[in-house]
């Protein structure tokens, strides 16, 4: 709708100095031609909106000219107040100011909004945390958000999963992502992008020096990429496995991540579901000993013989003749 698209430039103009038309037209989907049709007619609704020509020109707006946001709908007021459960600000230091925004925000809504919002913050509630996550070290979200947000370069001392000891390292910060209440840094490590959880960071330091990206490469983009990496399986190892169906909830909701395909049934073995699952390595497997007898691996003989190996070794360590 027109009216949404007009306050969604004035939104926009708030926070640039000036954009130019083309970058507003592919913001919000539209022509060039367009969005100079809606700055005249903002213009002739009283808003200071300005037009600067040449190579470095733009749409821009009067200094000091602000919006409030009684354009919002029901459903957008909603949104907002979803966010106050979602926990974020808390680990960033953000709690106060995240209080005093929704006020102000609640504030500024339409009365009509009002009783929608605040049901919203009373009646949706966002736990991001894994059951049973268990304590883990405290991360220096501190430091990092400094870095982030000053663009200044960062020395690490990291620990990755698979090493006892600490690596140092220098890198770029992109930003700082939370996943399934993991807090992970993005940055690039010598030009290429890396991802370290940060209750991994043994140490942290704010280095003077500006932050080198790549030009143009923003934090979404990062992640999608580094995201895409993790979440690659095509060159694991795949293995075949048959689970008892009246365990399959438990095997899926703590190995769900590994499975290449959904669970099929067996026609001669009712009680039996197949499952195809891909590892990164090998030994990783052993991850399956954990369901006892509701799992059987199936194939290939090398996935069989690597679990009894791993068997053998916990029968000798408790004895087990």
């Amino acid at each position: 709708m027109k009216f949404d698209r007009l306050l969604s430039i004035m939104l926009l103009l708030q926070h640039r100095d000036l954009i130019q038309a083309r970058e507003l037209a592919e913001r919000l989907e539209v022509s060039p031609r367009t969005i100079y049709r809606d700055v005249e007619a903002l213009s002739a609704a009283g808003v200071p909106v300005y037009a600067e020509r040449g190579k470095h020109g733009g749409i821009g707006l009067l200094a000091g000219f602000r919006t409030d946001v009684t354009g919002l709908t029901t459903d957008e007021a909603r949104a907002l107040f979803v966010l106050a459960s979602q926990g974020a600000h808390s680990a960033l230091g953000l709690d106060h100011a995240h209080g005093t925004a929704l006020r102000k925000v609640m504030a500024d809504l339409p009365a009509p909004h009002r009783p929608a919002a605040e049901l919203t913050s009373r009646r949706i509630l966002v736990d991001p945390d894994r059951w049973l996550a268990g304590p883990r070290p405290e991360a220096d979200l501190e430091t990092l958000r400094a870095a982030v947000f000053t663009d200044r370069r960062l020395r690490i001392r990291y620990r990755h999963s698979d090493q006892a000891t600490l690596r140092t390292y220098t890198v770029d910060p992109y930003g700082l992502v939370a996943k399934a209440g993991t807090w992970y840094l993005v940055a690039d490590h010598r030009g290429r992008p890396r991802l370290f959880r940060t209750d991994r960071l043994s140490g942290v330091s704010v280095m003077p020096a500006e932050a080198r990206r790549r030009q143009g490469v923003e934090l979404e983009q990062v992640w999608k990429e580094l995201r895409r990496q993790v979440e690659d399986r095509s060159e694991g190892v795949r293995i075949a496995v048959r689970v008892r169906r009246e365990r399959l909830d438990m095997v899926t909701r703590i190995a769900g991540a590994y499975f290449a395909g959904p669970p099929e049934p067996l026609e001669d073995e009712p009680e039996w579901m197949s499952v195809h699952l891909t590892y990164p390595v090998l030994e990783a497997i052993r991850h399956l000993l954990q369901f006892g007898a509701s799992v059987e691996v199936t194939g290939p003989p090398e996935a069989r013989a690597e679990l009894l190996r791993a068997s053998a070794e916990i029968a000798e360590m408790y004895g087990v003749a």
